[in-house]
């Protein structure tokens, strides 16, 4: 069952678990809904589906860039507003050595 209009959902790139800092948070992606529905393969057991554009993933410098590309593709789309993270308060490495510190050092 196909739709006649692709769906895809605009959001904003968030950080990786293995990443602390804010670097390439500031991107924008676009993917697309699936557009069918995934099947079991009666030989293999795994499930799969036959839309590749589930597969895709588009990248942003702005959200305005994505919007723009989904209009100009004839895009149904939905933007997600950006998520405001943690405050991440800069320390110096002074800080390792100051006088009253509540926590042990640990290295």
């Amino acid at each position: 069952m196909s739709r006649d209009v692709a769906i895809a959902r605009i959001f904003s790139q968030p950080r990786s678990a293995m990443q602390s800092g804010k670097a390439r948070t500031g991107g924008w992606m676009l993917t697309y809904a699936p557009a069918e529905q995934r099947r079991q393969d009666p030989l293999t057991g795994w499930y799969g589906s036959g839309d590749t554009r589930n597969q895709l993933r588009l990248s942003f410098a702005t959200r305005e860039a994505a919007e723009a590309y989904a209009r100009a593709n004839g895009l149904a789309f939905e933007v997600e507003p950006e998520k405001p993270g943690p405050a991440i308060k800069p320390k110096s490495y002074a800080e390792n050595f100051r006088y009253g510190r509540a926590e042990n050092w640990t290295h």
